[in-house]
């Protein structure tokens, strides 16, 4: 083999994994990428997001999607919504696998077939699987940064000159360190991703530079946590049953313990892939098991000692990633969960425990990778004329996929774009006055004729152009977890039982939007909506004017949105740090010769 030779073969192992990666992005989300919009349980893509309160943060519910609602607030006006979050789901899952297959090249020193096996792993799991049909978008990107991190982490840690004297060392360290940003800022896209992406962070960067990687998990979160301090949310306590409802859930032969350990166990039943409603579920688990538990040997002893360190880190990163949510579900752990979101400000972004099993995921694909190259090395002893790592890795690739065969396309099908009536469009339109927006019915989710058997997130919050009210109450396995705040529930009861419209108007809701074709309790609202003037109706929306709606804003309410918009625009720059930073050295260099060959 020439000297092309090896630099073209080379060259390809390293876009090899990108490419694979992004063919099998695809094929899970096949049918999403036709026309229309993703909305599909939690998941609500709009063509058109405003910046009003709640996508700030500064509403009455904990800010549980941000800086995701800004960032699609800042964008849809020049990009469809939709196609926005299209790409980032495309994007998140693409980088999940490709940062898989890096991470198992820099801290293994594996050839292309392992880094393939890495790849599928992170693409290809029950996790993904639940957290897509979940309508958990946001949170697969925070999942898809965790290897990214990790690399970035790991960099400083090794590389960076202890010594920035110089200003090439300087630069490299200002570099590194605004790679490491803009990965935790990728993840930060919602606070638990902020979260997962700020331990791998803590753990990979070494113990000189912990301050560093935690400060940047904190401009990371900036966006959530000034919206948690400036609207209170965080300071009320959130419904101790939500810890019983979202606690993580046994598969079919599997107990909780077993279930988190294969990368499942969502708290939602229904949420699941049908493969993982059967025993062979316990089965599929088997397989993965095994074929983590085959590298496990050699991610924590072989190898690059500089590395080793980092691996030994993840690998017990994985299994309180899997032992803790497991203990969670337990009796006691129920109790102690309770008593923490009753007395600990922001506790009830733990309650879905399940959600930090993506913890586990960086070790688990380097245990696949390194488990691949292991078996292949122990059949090569004995099959010496066949080079058997390419039949390794294709077993190693296919089980995966074979156990869990409904994740493709679109996880059966489920993942699909909906198309919604152009009355939306004509009822944002509409609202041209102040106060915010009472919905019917009642509640926060959905069932319409065109978005499909399962509920869905009304829309409506991120398809209007001022604040919608929403109760935060959430039907989870047969029991109502309650939601913070006081104001959109007094006024829903408003409604239902028929108040006078100045009721609504002294809690400042100047409209009132009834979405007709889908079912749930209206109550007697009928006689509140006679009293009031009609602005637009058609057969899926009628929207409603109340009079004179009362400013019930904080006198302070200015300077709060100045500041969580001070702080998304802090989280937008960290994002942006790392790509300015290293094409501004790449044109540095590159033009570096030409200064020097100048006359």
């Amino acid at each position: 083999m020439t000297a092309g030779d090896r630099t073209g073969r080379g060259l390809w192992d390293r876009i090899a994994p990108a490419v694979w990666s992004l063919g099998v992005a695809l094929l899970v989300v096949g049918p999403l990428l036709g026309p229309g919009y993703l909305l599909l349980r939690d998941a609500v893509s709009t063509p058109r997001s405003y910046p009003t309160d709640a996508a700030l943060g500064l509403g009455d519910a904990a800010p549980r999607a941000v800086p995701q609602d800004g960032l699609l607030a800042a964008v849809s006006p020049l990009v469809d919504g939709g196609l926005v979050v299209k790409a980032i789901l495309v994007a998140a899952l693409w980088a999940a696998g490709w940062g898989s297959a890096v991470l198992a090249r820099r801290l293994l020193r594996v050839s292309l077939g392992p880094q393939l096996v890495a790849a599928t792993l992170a693409l290809w799991n029950p996790y993904v699987a639940e957290r897509l049909l979940q309508g958990h978008w946001s949170l697969l990107t925070g999942y898809a940064a965790l290897p990214w991190t990790i690399l970035a982490a790991h960099r400083i840690r090794y590389s960076v000159p202890p010594s920035t004297e110089s200003a090439a060392g300087r630069g490299e360290s200002a570099r590194a360190w605004a790679a490491l940003g803009s990965w935790l800022a990728v993840a930060g896209l919602t606070p638990t991703g902020a979260l997962l992406a700020g331990v791998v962070a803590v753990i990979a960067v070494g113990r000189r530079r912990i301050a560093g990687a935690l400060i940047l998990s904190i401009a990371a979160s900036a966006p959530w946590l000034v919206a948690t301090a400036l609207s209170g949310a965080g300071a009320e306590p959130s419904d101790p049953g939500g810890i019983a409802a979202f606690a993580a859930r046994a598969e079919p032969g599997l107990g909780a313990l077993g279930s988190l350990a294969g990368l499942g166990g969502i708290w939602n039943g229904d949420a699941v892939p049908g493969s993982r409603t059967t025993l062979f579920a316990l089965a599929a688990t088997l397989v993965l098991l095994a074929i983590v538990a085959t590298g496990v040997r050699s991610v924590a002893a072989a190898g690059d000692p500089a590395t080793r360190p980092v691996r030994r880190a993840l690998l017990v990163l994985a299994a309180a990633a899997v032992a803790l949510p497991a203990l969670g579900a337990t009796g006691w752990g129920l109790h102690i969960g309770e008593w923490l979101v009753t007395r600990v400000p922001g506790a009830g972004l733990l309650r879905d425990t399940q959600k930090y099993v993506a913890l586990a995921m960086p070790a688990y694909t380097l245990c696949a990778a390194a488990g691949c190259r292991a078996v292949a090395g122990a059949i090569g002893k004995r099959v010496t004329d066949v080079d058997v790592l390419p039949l390794a890795a294709t077993v190693f690739i296919v089980l995966p996929v074979i156990t869990l065969p409904d994740l493709a396309w679109g996880v059966g099908g489920a993942l699909r774009p909906v198309h919604y009536p152009p009355g939306w469009q004509h009822v944002a339109a509409a609202i041209d006055g102040p106060g915010d927006i009472a919905v019917l019915p009642a509640g926060m989710f959905r069932r319409f004729p065109y978005s499909g058997r399962v509920p869905v997130l009304d829309p409506a919050p991120r398809m209007l152009p001022r604040d919608v009210l929403q109760t935060g109450e959430l039907p989870v396995r047969g029991r109502v977890v309650a939601g913070e705040g006081t104001r959109a529930r007094e006024v829903e009861q408003a409604l239902l039982r028929g108040g006078p419209p100045g009721e609504l108007a002294a809690r400042g809701i100047g409209w009132v939007l009834v979405e007709r074709t889908t079912p749930g309790p209206l109550g007697d609202s009928a006689n509140t909506l006679s009293h009031l003037e009609s602005r637009y109706i058609d057969d899926d929306l009628a929207l409603y004017r109340v009079p004179d709606p009362a400013d019930t804003r904080a006198p302070g309410h200015a300077a709060h949105r100045s500041l969580a918009l001070a702080a998304h625009l802090l989280w937008a720059l960290l994002l942006l740090a790392g790509p300015l930073l290293r094409s501004i050295a790449r044109r540095t260099k590159s033009a570096a010769p030409e200064r020097e060959s100048a006359p």
